[in-house]
């Protein structure tokens, strides 16, 4: 058994405290409840929009990473989706988006 919370716990943190912020969230694609992976779309008001994940850093340690692409995140995301039906997409419009992902996911 695992220590790591259900990836829809996750999620559901993660939008009630934008929403808590007086930001906005939202699930683009549902994914698998229990160990779906979580990608994030940031939207900082004013900022460009950026993705983030769970990955690896450049020391092989456990943190989130920006996977954001140079052209169109969604159909970046869409084309992972179709090889990864488990992957959750999420988007947080809210001031300190990646603080939020990362004390989120980081944390668990």
């Amino acid at each position: 058994m695992s220590d790591r919370l259900p990836s829809h716990l996750l999620v559901s943190a993660m939008l009630r405290r934008a929403n808590d912020s007086g930001g906005m969230g939202m699930v683009l694609a549902k994914g698998d409840a229990q160990a779906g992976a979580i990608l994030a779309v940031t939207v900082e008001p004013g900022g460009p929009e950026r993705l983030f994940e769970r990955g690896f850093d450049p020391l092989g340690r456990v943190g989130i990473v920006e996977s954001t692409p140079d052209d169109d995140i969604a159909g970046y995301w869409r084309r992972r989706r179709s090889r990864d039906p488990d992957l959750w997409v999420i988007e947080l419009n809210v001031p300190g988006a990646q603080r939020l992902v990362a004390e989120t996911l980081g944390a668990n």
